[in-house]
């Protein structure tokens, strides 16, 4: 049987997985695999004589985790990773911050994760690379000899190409994708902007059959959009620690309507928009006031970068100002959690609130909204409303969709859930529960690797290496050798 190797910056143990995000998407979807999941265990050491991987088991799952040094972390997860690549792909090029030495950190890095896949590789094995942490690792495991199919899926967005020119690399990055066999995209959107790319800056070409071809080799660009496990999380917003955490929630919020939102802490959910759309909710419509109470739920992330301490600091303010403007002694407007939940009670917490309000201003996917949809009563169901900029709104069109700028419409839009017949909810709740079952995880990993095993099977002959070989003496971007920019003194 083959296995799958899915290769991430980040692998965290099973049982710390809390809501959304690439880890509970992957740990989702590996239930009917024998799998080996490969990368950053989060330990940092002071150098690279310290670095040596472990290896976990975990019923059919294989971890293989490493430590990283403190200047990759530095320049490869802090510098390239967050402070670059990050803004760029959520289209925020007002707070992407470019370096040399972080682009050296971040090649560096996926050099050392090509050689730790390669140590722990069958010739048979699927490798799955997941994210924009790895995208050059494809192409690192072409040169260190693997003949293996090589997918990559996007979990965030790929926006257009007008916009990703600002990454000074932008051509190096982009066809270094394309020393994959598969590309996997969220939406409709991020596959043509990739595209689009390919064809007009790397001289790609489109197939008739809706493939790519760059330099001699076919390149599949697929839609996948990422699931959840529906029926776990179905049964955990059923059982009778949900039912507990939904009686404290009535308890201390009777007789209160109660509103949820749950994101990482990041600059890219909206949070500080989602407050003053709630604060525009109380102004607009003041009946609401000592009745709906909004509890955001936002783990702290990335405290090592400027922008994240600086959206916290503005979150908890705008909090206070809230609470303090609108507040009674009875009454909080605003429950402010900023740490991990347990699925488990999170899954009670969507179950008792009427309103998910899931409104970032760009995101991928964002499996926090399929998993308030799940874990909905059927009969008595709460009402989603999303925003048009998370790529889950490609697919979930029952919910009330709007604009996270808008704070007037977004506070519409909430009033409406609040207020909306049972009827109507029981209707919009059961689209959006057959969809997202539809694309749940099982069929977010069924899709890829039908796509990434398909045709040529799954190894790689001399046949299928050449065309990625210089002809006539011409280099492709993604086979050349690393550059080291020079710097005074010294080459980094």
């Amino acid at each position: 049987m083959q296995r799958l190797v899915i290769v991430s910056n980040r692998v965290p143990p099973p049982d710390s997985v809390s809501s959304g995000g690439l880890g509970v998407c992957i740990l989702d979807a590996l239930h009917d695999h024998d799998a080996a999941w490969i990368g950053w265990n989060g330990e940092l050491v002071s150098n690279e004589s310290e670095i040596s991987s472990t290896c976990a088991r975990y019923d059919r799952l294989t971890q293989v985790t490493m430590p990283m040094t403190e200047r990759d972390y530095r320049e490869h997860y802090l510098g390239f990773c967050n402070a670059a690549l990050w803004p760029v792909l959520h289209y925020r090029l007002d707070l992407a911050c470019f370096a040399p030495e972080c682009s050296e950190g971040y090649r560096r890095v996926n050099r050392r994760f090509a050689r730790e896949v390669m140590s722990n590789l069958r010739s048979n094995d699927l490798i799955w690379v997941q994210d924009y942490h790895l995208i050059p690792l494809g192409a690192n495991l072409r040169r260190l000899g693997a003949r293996n199919r090589l997918g990559f899926f996007l979990h965030i967005p790929f926006p257009p190409p007008e916009v990703l020119l600002a990454v000074p690399e932008h051509v190096w990055l982009v066809s270094s994708l394309c020393a994959y066999d598969v590309v996997g995209f969220q939406t409709k959107i991020d596959q043509q902007n990739f595209c689009r790319f390919v064809c007009n800056f790397l001289g790609g070409e489109a197939e008739s059959d809706g493939s790519l071809r760059v330099a001699g080799k076919p390149v599949t660009a697929v839609v996948c959009p990422a699931g959840i496990d529906t029926d776990s999380f179905s049964r955990m917003a059923r059982s009778r620690q949900a039912a507990l955490q939904i009686k404290q929630l009535r308890r201390v919020g009777e007789p209160r309507i109660n509103i949820i939102g749950v994101d990482r802490l990041d600059y890219t959910k909206g949070l500080p928009e989602r407050l003053r759309s709630f604060r525009r909710l109380l102004e607009l419509y003041p009946r609401n006031r000592k009745a709906a109470t909004l509890m955001q739920i936002a783990p702290s992330s990335r405290g090592d970068v400027k922008a994240y301490r600086q959206i916290r600091q503005e979150l908890e303010g705008l909090c206070g100002e809230i609470n303090g403007q609108h507040g009674d002694v009875d009454w909080t407007p605003v429950r402010y959690i900023c740490r991990n939940v347990a699925r488990e009670a999170l899954a009670g917490l969507y179950r008792g609130s009427q309103v998910g309000l899931v409104t970032p201003l760009r995101d991928g996917m964002n499996l926090v909204a399929k998993e308030y949809v799940v874990a909905q009563d059927e009969d008595d169901p709460g009402v989603l409303v999303l925003s048009r900029f998370a790529g889950a709104a490609e697919d979930l069109r029952e919910a009330l969709i709007v604009n996270p700028y808008d704070p007037d419409e977004v506070a519409r839009a909430i009033q409406r859930a609040i207020t909306m017949p049972r009827e109507e909810r029981v209707g919009r709740h059961r689209a959006l529960a057959a969809r997202v079952r539809e694309r749940d995880a099982r069929n977010w990993i069924g899709e890829f690797l039908s796509a990434l095993d398909a045709e040529r099977g799954a190894a790689f002959s001399d046949d299928d290496l050449a065309p990625m070989r210089p002809r006539r003496g011409a280099r492709y971007a993604w086979m050349d050798p690393l550059p080291r920019p020079a710097t005074t003194g010294a080459a980094i």
